[in-house]
């Protein structure tokens, strides 16, 4: 398996600034990954990884995921044919979120309720209340289905 460098080995500079990817987990061991779609630099969708989730995507060059609500690894779309193939993966200055840039596969869809972001509602204030607001992002396949297999 893929090892990654000690964060707390590298002083401010060479973590900000150097060659060595040395990723900042969280107390779980995981980071944020923020996923955008090549190309029009829309977010689909925020999830976490794990030290075997960045190698395994980093091996395969599709997105690998951790799930925390399941407690293992998450390949994106592999039940629902959603792939997501990476393009390039960023990290931020200090090393502690990733960002991967992807081409998305399937029916271009990244979220699990069959659209393309998982982003698809707004919030806004109805009379000093914070409600949901549905975006008008359409649905680009039927979740009942393609999650029934």
């Amino acid at each position: 398996m893929t090892r990654f460098a000690d964060p707390q080995s590298l002083d401010k500079a060479e973590l900000e600034s150097g060659a060595v990817f040395a990723p900042r987990f969280d107390a779980n061991g995981l980071v944020t990954a923020i996923t955008l779609e090549a190309g029009s630099n829309d977010v689909l969708m925020v999830a976490h990884m794990n030290a075997e989730a960045i190698a395994e995507t980093l091996r395969s060059g599709y997105a690998t995921y951790w799930s925390r609500s399941r407690g293992t690894l998450w390949k994106k779309g592999e039940s629902s044919g959603e792939l997501q193939q990476v393009v390039e993966l960023r990290t931020d200055c200090d090393q502690d979120a990733i960002v991967l840039v992807v081409n998305q596969q399937g029916h271009g869809a990244a979220c699990h309720t069959g659209r393309k972001s998982c982003f698809y509602r707004r919030i806004v204030l109805v009379d000093g209340e914070a409600r949901l607001e549905d975006s008008g992002t359409p649905r680009l396949f039927d979740p009942a289905t393609v999650y029934s297999k």
